[in-house]
């Protein structure tokens, strides 16, 4: 019941996706106004995550926050839907940021019914519900706002975070029993302490420039860019179906082939390079066929991306501060996914919409900058040493 209820949190804030920032620009919102719309989404988390985590851990309860976090999905949809204004699309997608910031505690209580031994496997499962989650309604998006129009999407949205609220109902929250796992996320007096983690503040660092790429471009204004080239709204199912099964697909590919044949920072290089790359070749792709085999592309190495920043955050960590440390990362790196769309809209508006792309691949550009220089440096300590 609770990945049931979970497929539903994410399905309802992935089914307006696709349409999000046309949507916003029909309204009458300049570009600048676009990136701030979508970078709220990643402001809202960076904001909230750490504060409902400490909160949940303080009262002791997650369940609670699992309904907030229904509730606020199904305002957000309902709030699009039923407003007609650029205002209240700002608040409406801030809402959705509030809504994402409560999957933390989610983790944690999923993560409860099960042994220590266990948790991986956990893990794996909700995060399998995630992808699913994303593609279903990425896909979805596009096909239901050219038969039903552009509220219809807000509308779904709202409505399946309301059966996901009715279904969270029959959650139950596992009291600490035996040998499972007791609750925690961010832990207050670990935080500091967490936060000086050298791999830690690296791999955050290099998450935020990933979700900049990825909030700047598929999930920002990869869809207005497209249908101003010439695509229309039925389109954009299948250019999401493009991005994300590579995307899928690559999070098995990362742990068995790329990591053990590359290592884990050369696997960073190649997966930034993709990513760049094929960031670099939207506007060049335009909007003939070849804009599908770029997202083909920029799914799967971007795919690469995220699992492997997931491991390398709490891999120099201490058991007992595992838990701070994946808090304080989902926090980090919400920056990206604020900062990427502000700012490619500010290039927008004064350039021209395809800036928007070569700024987030620049952004891949920087990151493997920063990997060679950090290694550069690590040899040369291990040398004067």
């Amino acid at each position: 019941m609770f990945l049931i209820a979970s497929f539903f949190f994410w399905l309802s804030l992935f089914i307006y996706m696709p349409i999000l920032s046309p949507y916003v620009e029909q309204l009458g919102g300049a570009y600048s106004f676009v990136g701030l719309v979508l970078g709220s989404y990643g402001l809202m988390q960076f904001l909230c995550r750490i504060p409902i985590g400490l909160v949940s851990d303080m009262v002791q309860r997650r369940k609670p926050f699992v309904m907030i976090g229904m509730a606020a999905a199904m305002g957000s949809g309902w709030l699009f839907a039923l407003t007609n204004s650029l205002g209240w699309a700002l608040v409406a997608r801030a809402l959705a940021g509030v809504a994402a910031a409560t999957w933390v505690v989610f983790t944690v209580l999923y993560a409860s019914y099960f042994r220590s031994e266990d948790i991986h496997r956990a893990m794996g499962q909700i995060s399998l519900v995630v992808v699913l989650a994303q593609l279903v309604g990425m896909t979805a998006g596009g096909s239901i706002v050219d038969r039903w129009g552009w509220h219809a999407p807000f509308w779904a949205g709202g409505w399946l975070a309301a059966v996901g609220a009715v279904l969270s109902v029959s959650i139950k929250e596992q009291k600490q029993r035996g040998e499972l796992v007791r609750p925690q996320t961010v832990q207050l007096k670990d935080l500091f302490s967490v936060m000086k983690e050298p791999l830690l503040l690296k791999v955050s660092v290099l998450s935020v420039l990933a979700h900049g790429i990825m909030f700047t471009t598929i999930f920002g204004f990869t869809p207005v860019y497209v249908l101003k080239a010439g695509l229309d709204e039925r389109d954009l199912c299948f250019l999401m179906i493009c991005f994300m099964i590579p995307h899928a697909i690559a999070t098995v590919f990362i742990g068995k082939t790329v990591v053990p044949l590359f290592g884990k920072w050369r696997s960073l290089v190649i997966a930034f390079f993709g990513s760049a790359v094929f960031t670099f070749l939207i506007p060049v792709a335009g909007g003939s066929w070849l804009v599908y085999l770029v997202q083909i592309g920029s799914g799967f190495f971007l795919g690469l991306l995220f699992p492997l920043l997931l491991g390398m955050s709490i891999e120099s960590v201490d058991e007992s501060k595992k838990a701070t440390a994946m808090g304080t990362y989902q926090a980090i790196y919400a920056i990206g996914m604020f900062g990427g769309p502000y700012l490619a809209g500010i290039v927008n508006e004064l350039i021209a919409l395809p800036f928007a792309f070569y700024f987030a691949g620049t952004l891949g550009l920087v990151a493997i900058g920063l990997i060679v220089v950090w290694k550069r440096k690590e040899r040369g300590l291990v040398l004067n040493d």
